[in-house]
């Protein structure tokens, strides 16, 4: 590579030392990075490709090229040693390149390549300038990493000299879902914008920074889910933005519908989204429409109307396009919710699928992971793949565990709660729902016991409460599942009062799978309502589609079994549970905890699987049962 560069001409050798600092090349950008040369970047450009100088088309009009990164390697250092031999500050040459090439980048709309370059020259007011401007899309995260790397590489004298930075980091790591170190970064600014203030009078621009920290600490409340944080904060920036500032502005009013949303108060949350999605829309901030749009169809799918909550979720994921945002976890994981009840569900699972591949790239102290694994077990149980739907459950058990999570826990539990009926464990089924206080869960427990009266003291008071809060979601459960228990219960009249009541309530949203999961029970029910009239059409397709899972669930007992264990001594259905459990890397103490079983009984299992298929540890356990075909 050397022996090629000293050949050529010195007018070339200085074209191509020069460029080197870009990552991509055209002709008029190495021509504002040479300034007066006399050299033509189109002609010189044509030269170095004919003579084979490592010169890599980047498309095939041949207006854009990029250097062999060996060779570029090789002229960046070549720069530096000649400007070194000649100036006494070569960096500062160095940095007289970035500065023409940002410019140039900036003059033609290229406004993230402009910043790159502003930051290479270390010229503070360019690149503060760039990224306070319209031009980069900070809400993508290809445009956001190269900005939070800068800011993170700045020594805090810098930050503390301009406040603006400390926020503008903090914000950042927001939009990509990081919520570490985003406290301190405010702390900071704020500390840092109270100094300045001593040294001179608060203007707009101080006002402004408040603001905006006001703003980032509301949506930093919305990640910890704490609303009446999430309210001071908003309010407070409410009170600091200029009524032109229509992109923060509307930021805040979407946390504050959020908070709603977290206080199931859904009416007062409609106002806020509403007008955060118009000012969004004004600001052309794509970013919080989205995030308000999505909150509108919360309270849509909230107030069972799922047909107009998928309209919603189907704009957003059509507004975001192919972008990878995090935040259309939400959306996916609504019509997942929405396909669920609709009983698509290989819907269902495509869109959570979808949801949980985006929920994990958010901080792993932000808790969407786990509701999404929650709901993707419902969904499994409901294929009829429990096995499955309890190692999901078992998995998303252990991260709930986190101080950060263990508000999930309710949600998990209320999800083992089911699983652990269908596979018949009543008293474990009664010892969670027990331990976490979950009423409708305990309701259920007691029918499945055959305790109606306790299940209908249960679901009578519950659903007096629902009602008095207007949590219409949750009323509609109720009432299905006290139908059900009216009927075990004996009370056929007021059973079907019930359900017809129910009917009335799901028919407008298209609800099956609420019906589907109680099973015979409700078809019983169904036949009993269509007879007398109640929602005959959607009665009668609800019972199609209860006959249609009771046939799945025949075929399913008619496939071939499982082949038989080619062991002297064959593993119980219990010592086969607690070896998927060991193949999932659960400890003995989690085993005990998902099983409920004591530690001891957990490793007598241990000892009889052990001694059955002739191994000594965990690991070769695992592999004998997969040689086996246990699995």
């Amino acid at each position: 590579l050397e022996e090629v560069l000293e050949q050529q001409p010195d007018d070339i050798q200085t074209f191509l030392l020069h460029t080197s600092i870009l990552d991509r090349l055209c002709a008029p950008l190495c021509d504002a990075v040479l300034g007066n040369s006399a050299a033509s970047g189109r002609m010189t450009l044509a030269y170095l490709e004919r003579a084979n100088l490592f010169l890599i088309p980047l498309d095939s009009e041949r207006r854009w090229y990029r250097y062999h990164h060996l060779f570029a390697d090789l002229l960046r250092q070549r720069l530096h040693q000649e400007l070194a031999s000649s100036f006494e500050d070569a960096e500062q040459h160095v940095n007289v390149l970035h500065i023409r090439a940002s410019q140039w980048y900036e003059n033609n709309g290229l406004e993230i390549e402009a910043f790159h370059h502003a930051a290479a020259a270390k010229d503070m007011e360019r690149a503060e300038r760039l990224i306070d401007g319209e031009g980069i899309p900070l809400h993508f995260r290809g445009a956001v990493t190269s900005v939070v790397d800068w800011l993170a590489s700045l020594p805090a004298t810098v930050l503390d000299a301009r406040p603006w930075l400390w926020w503008r980091h903090a914000s950042l790591l927001l939009v990509i879902g990081q919520t570490t170190g985003v406290e301190e970064k405010l702390d900071a600014a704020e500390a840092a914008l109270q100094d300045a203030e001593l040294a001179a009078n608060a203007d707009e621009k101080s006002r402004l920074l408040k603001g905006r920290i006001a703003v980032a600490r509301a949506v930093l409340a919305l990640t910890r889910y704490q609303p009446d944080t999430m309210i001071e904060q908003a309010r407070r920036a409410l009170e600091y933005l200029s009524p032109n500032n229509l992109s923060l502005r509307a930021n805040a009013h979407w946390v504050l519908g959020y908070a709603h949303i977290y206080r199931r108060d859904f009416a007062a949350a409609r106002g806020p989204l509403a007008e955060a999605v118009s000012l969004g829309q004004a600001a052309g901030n794509i970013f919080t429409t989205i995030l308000a749009t999505i909150g509108l169809g919360n309270v849509e799918e909230a107030e069972n109307r799922l047909t107009q909550a998928a309209d919603i979720y189907r704009q957003v994921l059509e507004l975001a396009g192919d972008q990878p945002l995090q935040i259309i976890h939400e959306p996916h994981l609504g019509m997942a919710r929405i396909y669920y009840q609709w009983n698509d569900l290989d819907a269902a699972e495509h869109h959570t699928r979808q949801a949980l591949q985006l929920a994990r790239q958010y901080d792993r102290r932000i808790d969407r992971f786990i509701i999404c694994e929650v709901f993707l077990a419902r969904v499994k149980l409901a294929q009829g793949d429990v096995s499955a739907a309890a190692a999901i459950l078992a998995r998303a058990r252990r991260s709930a565990r986190h101080p950060d999570f263990v508000h999930r826990l309710p949600d998990v539990a209320a999800a083992e709660v089911m699983t652990l009926l269908r596979q018949g464990h009543l008293a474990a089924a009664a010892h969670v729902a027990q331990a976490h206080d979950l009423p409708l869960s305990r309701a259920r427990v007691y029918l499945a016991q055959g305790d109606t009266s306790s299940s209908l003291d249960i679901l009578e008071r519950l659903r007096g409460e629902v009602e008095e809060k207007r949590w219409a979601d949750e009323q509609l459960q109720v009432m299905v599942l006290q139908a059900v228990a009216l009927q075990a219960h004996g009370e056929k009249d007021r059973a079907v009062q019930a359900l017809g009541d129910a009917l009335a309530l799901a028919e407008p949203g298209g609800f099956t799978r609420l019906f589907v999961d109680e099973g015979p029970p409700m078809a019983q029910l169904l036949s009993q309502a269509v007879s007398r009239g109640a929602s005959p059409a959607y009665a009668s397709e609800l019972l199609r589609a209860l006959e249609a899972e009771q046939q799945k669930r025949i075929e399913r007992s008619l496939l071939p079994a499982a082949p038989v264990q080619p062991l002297t001594e064959p593993l119980s259905e219990r010592e086969l549970e607690v070896l998927q459990l060991i193949a999932q890397g659960l400890s003995n103490r989690e085993i005990g905890e998902t099983l409920f079983l004591a530690l001891d009984t957990v490793k007598g299992h241990n000892r009889k699987i052990y001694s059955k298929l002739q191994v000594h540890r965990r690991t070769e356990a695992v592999a004998r049962a997969r040689e086996l075909g246990l699995f």
